[in-house]
């Protein structure tokens, strides 16, 4: 009995692996089809093109958002999708105004010398007349509240905290450093600064400001918050060593009433689990300045290529694959919200969320994360496919997602973020170089090709 009970079991473990092998290579022969299909026939570039130089920097609430929204709901529209709509949400309108003024005045080493500057986004103005007033050179939010209102009151409050170049991913960098842009102004604003100036969030020393948004407090009070280009910030630095600097700041941005705009959304509805969503999807909004390629228009793009490559190879969803393009995950995540919200009302779930937001360069791998009384045994499924992704140079690892879809974590899904190469992502983030020539067809490519190779292994196997 015992003998036979092995025999049993050891016939049974070689059928296994015989039919895990031709799933295997089934798998294998499908996810080289889609980068195959990809790199010959993808359209991406193109579509970016269009976005980037023909539409240009598309911030909420301004004419381009809108005509991006119109071209992308075209797009999905082209494509014979199943099902396509635009889900409005109210979103801000902040706009620039005028070119931004920052001048070091009467200094008596150099004298007048104009910075490079570009507000930030959600920044009042100074006024017609700007603001002249003497500088003072802090690392930290903590520095302006331990020096105090007797210090601070008056002056110009200058955050000069570089990105920690020794961090090897460019996005742990950022993070260590962000909080003087988003949070800066308006703590320096408690303590009577008249404005803020921010040294801008790149490792590279250059002359090109960083825009991006800071954050008032609901009731306090408001200063301007400009950025200036990373060489202007040591300038400025070195000089404050030998002198006392004043600073002449002029903007004339301002918040007009929101507007109303939309997320584009567009599915291939699953055959057989319909009601289990697999979400690809970018941010569709970027910065006024520059074209928003990497940020986010390749994200916008990789996801469209998702669609566009299943509709191509004829594969048919077993799981409805949803693509979705977010409407203002720069300064306010109005869309990333409102669709968690209508989704949630309508109690859908979920299965995995994939989010591209760090740029079109060459893709490294997918970051994961869930809630915890589900990661383990969903990510343990991911990583028995890592052997179908490392030939394509594609890894998995813990902590993932992105702004836009982390609202959807409590549907206990999966929430996963494309992880391109970072090292010089944030040589263009937020910038007017943000351009189309700083993306790389075949990068780009390659991105949309893991993605949809990622979405193929959800939809056949789902997760759970």
């Amino acid at each position: 009995m015992h003998r036979f009970f092995l025999k049993t079991l050891l016939i049974t473990s070689l059928l296994a692996t015989n039919i895990y092998g031709q799933s295997s290579d089934v798998d294998a022969l499908m996810i080289k089809k889609i980068y195959d299909h990809t790199l010959k026939e993808g359209q991406c570039y193109a579509w970016l093109d269009h976005l980037s130089n023909n539409i240009g920097g598309r911030l909420s609430g301004s004419h381009n958002a809108a005509s991006a929204v119109e071209y992308t709901k075209n797009l999905m529209l082209m494509m014979e999708l199943d099902a396509v709509r635009l889900q409005k949400c109210m979103v801000p309108h902040w706009v620039r105004g005028n070119k931004e003024v920052v001048e070091i005045v009467n200094s008596p080493s150099i004298g007048l010398k104009k910075l490079n500057a570009l507000s930030l986004g959600n920044s009042v103005s100074t006024g017609p007349t700007g603001i002249t007033a003497e500088v003072i050179e802090v690392k930290t939010l903590d520095e302006v509240r331990e020096l105090g209102i007797e210090k601070i009151e008056g002056k110009i409050v200058f955050y000069n905290r570089p990105m920690d170049p020794t961090k090897i991913k460019t996005f742990h960098a950022y993070g260590g450093a962000v909080d003087q842009r988003g949070s800066g102004p308006a703590v320096a604003a408690e303590y009577g600064a008249v404005a803020a100036i921010v040294r801008s969030m790149t490792t590279s020393l250059d002359d090109v400001p960083h825009t991006g948004s800071t954050v008032y407090k609901k009731n306090g009070k408001k200063i301007p918050g400009i950025a200036i280009s990373t060489n202007d910030a040591e300038l400025l630095s070195d000089l404050l060593k030998k002198e006392t600097v004043k600073l002449y700041v002029e903007n004339d941005s301002e918040m007009l009433s929101p507007k109303e705009s939309y997320n584009v959304i567009g599915e291939i509805k699953g055959s057989t689990y319909p009601d289990e969503i697999i979400l690809v999807g970018g941010h569709l909004d970027s910065w006024d300045v520059g074209g928003g390629a990497h940020d986010d228009g390749a994200g916008c793009v990789h996801a469209l290529q998702v669609l566009q490559t299943l509709r191509d190879l004829d594969y048919r969803p077993k799981r409805t694959i949803r693509c979705v393009m977010f409407m203002n995950e720069e300064n306010g995540l109005a869309g990333g919200k409102k669709y968690a919200e209508e989704s949630n009302d309508k109690k859908e779930f979920h299965l995995a969320a994939i989010e591209s937001d760090a740029g079109g360069f060459t893709p490294r791998g997918f970051g994961f994360s869930a809630e915890e009384s589900v990661f383990k045994n969903y990510y343990n499924n991911f990583l028995n496919w890592s052997p179908l992704m490392e030939p394509y140079g594609i890894h998995f690892e813990v902590g993932g997602g992105g702004a836009d879809i982390n609202p959807l974590k409590s549907q206990n899904g999966m929430l996963i973020g494309l992880r391109p190469d970072s090292q010089r992502y944030f040589n263009y983030h937020h910038t007017a170089i943000d351009l189309i020539d700083a993306v790389n067809q075949r990068e780009l490519e390659l991105g949309a090709a893991a993605m949809t190779s990622l979405v193929y292994l959800i939809d056949n196997y789902g997760i759970k």
